[in-house]
């Protein structure tokens, strides 16, 4: 098992001045929980940001173990290592948990709506007050990912390297199951609007919503590995009565129900809207435009087993950057786990992508716009 390593630091970070969003809504306090691994070396050039997925927190060591240690991605003997817990969550940053500073209320349902640009850029400001000016590499999955691809196009010249893994603009189907695990909360009678209090959240809403969203996580391969038809581990016979359960249907109610102690249902719904409108051409003319200001070398990974954010999809992203003379390679992660595979698989990608943090003149020319 793998040992948890410790934050060197953590510290909440409150903005001197309030925040204005892409959609011109204004964040009138903005707090940002970050936590960091190692040192900043004088040069404050070893910075590796690490950016969460939707459930995360700063805390990457917590999710990430696997990929950090002697030789592994994050060596926090070269590198320093920062998390930040982005805006919209429920794990120390302002979400709609936080006090409205005008109304002394929460947020509740009427938090903004917010897209990657506003994640990112609030992430900036914190660096910023940090002393880091460029990182070495912003790396990330998922929705991490998302920022990762974000912080490339919005801030080329404060990033050296970006690795996505999972990552790409999601499809009609990524938007189908995120719309209906938003309509599961809403649907449940105690999600009142939004305005729910914190001792009384709209659970069955939310723990429905985060096993539809464990479908999509997961693969077909995996699944029928893992459970293949068998009853559920109470023994019954499924064909017993209606109310009997297969061994799947036990796990994902494990799931649903696991995740209500440790999540928010309107943060849920804020990022997962964030997922969705992700899109890299958003504020410049087209894609094109939005991806020529690259100046990182950029790694983009691709989960064999991923049908929420194909292979095929990142391999397309990938060479429409080298199209507009990105320094783009594309990598792909064997694993049955599905998009889960970043997690799952930790150890794997901490091997496939190690190479993308190393100095340029470790790797070929060639090797900087492989694809596949």
């Amino acid at each position: 098992m793998t040992a948890i390593l410790v934050p060197t630091a953590e510290h909440d970070f409150t903005l001197d001045r309030p925040f204005r969003l892409a959609s011109g809504q204004v964040l009138d306090q903005l707090t940002q929980r970050y936590a960091i691994y190692g040192r900043l070396n004088s040069e404050r050039d070893n910075a590796i940001l690490v950016c969460h997925a939707l459930s995360g927190s700063a805390r990457v060591a917590e999710w990430w173990p696997q990929m950090f240690g002697p030789g592994k991605c994050f060596d926090t003997r070269r590198h320093c290592v920062i998390g930040i817990n982005v805006i919209g969550s429920c794990n120390g940053s302002t979400g709609p948990a936080s006090l409205d500073p005008s109304t002394g209320k929460p947020y509740a349902g009427e938090f903004p709506l917010l897209n990657m640009t506003d994640l990112v850029r609030a992430q900036s400001e914190l660096l910023t007050a940090l002393g880091v000016k460029r990182l070495h590499a912003v790396v990330g999955g998922s929705i991490g990912g998302m920022q990762a691809l974000q912080w490339a196009v919005d801030f080329p010249d404060r990033v050296d390297r970006c690795v996505a893994v999972g990552a790409s603009p999601l499809s009609a189907t990524g938007l189908a199951f995120n719309h209906l695990q938003r309509q599961a909360i809403r649907n449940d009678p105690l999600w009142c609007n939004g305005d729910y209090s914190p001792r009384q959240q709209p659970v069955a809403g939310l723990a429905l919503a985060r096993a539809l969203a464990v479908c999509t996580y997961k693969s077909r391969e995996l699944f029928d590995d893992r459970f293949s038809r068998r009853p559920d581990r109470s023994g019954e016979d499924p064909n017993a009565s209606l109310s009997a359960r297969y061994d799947v249907a036990g796990y994902l109610d494990y799931q649903g129900e696991s995740f209500t102690g440790r999540f928010d249902a309107n943060s849920y719904l804020v990022l997962s809207k964030a997922m969705d409108t992700f899109d890299l051409g958003r504020g410049y003319a087209s894609e094109s435009v939005a991806l020529r200001r690259i100046k990182a070398r950029a790694w983009l990974v691709g989960i064999s087993s991923d049908w929420l954010f194909p292979p095929s999809d990142i391999l397309a992203l990938t060479r429409r950057m080298q199209i507009v003379g990105v320094r783009a390679t594309y990598r792909e992660l064997r694993s049955a786990h599905g998009h889960d595979g970043f997690l799952a698989d930790a150890e794997s990608l901490s091997h496939l992508i190690a190479p993308a943090l190393e100095p340029e003149s470790c790797l070929s020319d060639r090797a900087l716009v492989a694809v596949g």
